[in-house]
């Protein structure tokens, strides 16, 4: 009979800015989660880069991983993710390469493809590109890695300082197939971004192993599943906080992105059946109770999808009740 592995827990922060609230208190909370996930033996710790969201702070994704690195000791930080396109490759491998000069071994870089915003401010970003239709992350990939992987005395014409021959970890992100394939084929970890596009995560996980090429940097195929969790002392409760979420995805449908709503008692009246349809199917990988259903909701993603490393991410309003959230489910993941 084979052993089970251990299957590592990480946190993917999204440094959301709840209604009455602004961006400074979101890296506050942000750091005290951070300092939190160190002490309870969290395996890795990301931030998301999104933009023109005015309940997201984490735009300047690799800033506030340098504020939470000086912050915390041994903590992994990354990028879940930086969305490449909207950057030159030469930047983030700068930015990267510092922040792993200052913080050796604890970085990781997740990249994505989309542009983490919408059409106008996808243009605003990417006012550097000739055609900013033209697909060149695969190119951009694979610049960066030959950066990061590069010998000593080996000619580059153009030279990140810091960041050549460091070896930084880099992650493809993905909600699509287009990652999967692509980390199966360049020999990279996947992560998986099923918190809110579930739809083809089994599809996805199938072609990445199936298709894995193993390269210098990665033997064997590695992949992250990442889904909501909302922990609380009852299931009662764990649904309430969860209805903060719900909220927040029903505005984003609506084309009314903004601060994280405070939790309501009924979601009745909030929204259409329609809408309820749509958000209860991009939330449908959301574990939410109290420490059973959650360790029960863990066990059994686990052994559906076969993941390496699941990595959870919590839109709850109240910082405390979001403390409480994480510390539950690090306490139903030990017991699994």
């Amino acid at each position: 009979m084979s052993e089970k592995k251990h299957v590592p827990i990480s946190v993917l922060d999204l440094a959301p800015i709840p209604q009455g609230s602004n961006a400074r208190d979101a890296f506050h909370n942000s750091l005290a989660l951070a300092q939190q996930a160190e002490e309870l033996g969290f395996h890795r710790y990301w931030l998301a880069e999104h933009h023109n969201m005015t309940g997201i702070a984490s735009a300047a994704t690799s800033v506030l991983i340098g504020y939470l690195a000086a912050n915390t000791r041994t903590l992994r930080l990354g990028s879940g993710g930086v969305m490449l396109p909207n950057h030159a490759p030469l930047v983030i491998a700068e930015q990267f390469g510092t922040l792993e000069s200052l913080y050796p071994g604890r970085i990781d870089l997740g990249l994505g493809r989309a542009p983490g915003s919408d059409q106008r401010t996808m243009m605003a970003l990417r006012r550097h590109h000739a055609n900013p239709h033209v697909d060149s992350f695969p190119d951009d990939v694979a610049e960066l890695i030959s950066w990061f992987d590069a010998k000593e005395g080996e000619h580059q014409p153009v030279i990140p300082v810091p960041g050549l021959g460091l070896k930084i970890p880099v992650w493809l992100l993905g909600s699509s197939l287009y990652s999967a394939q692509l980390s199966a084929k360049m020999g990279l970890p996947f992560a998986f971004a099923s918190h809110f596009a579930p739809e083809l995560l089994y599809q996805a996980l199938h072609l990445y192993r199936e298709n894995f090429q193993p390269s210098e940097r990665l033997a064997k195929p590695y992949a992250t599943v990442c889904i909501n969790v909302v922990a609380a002392d009852s299931d009662q409760e764990a649904r309430l906080l969860f209805t903060s979420m719900q909220q927040q995805f029903i505005n984003l449908r609506r084309g009314r992105p903004g601060p994280l709503p405070a939790p309501v008692e009924n979601m009745d009246n909030l929204w259409s059946p329609a809408e309820q349809y749509g958000v209860q199917q991009a939330l449908s990988m959301s574990v939410v109770g109290d420490v059973d259903k959650v360790r029960n909701g863990l066990a059994a993603l686990i052994r559906e999808t076969q993941a390496d490393e699941l990595m959870i991410n919590g839109q709850i309003f109240d910082t405390q009740a979001r403390l409480r959230s994480f510390a539950l489910a690090m306490q139903a993941s030990k017991s699994l």
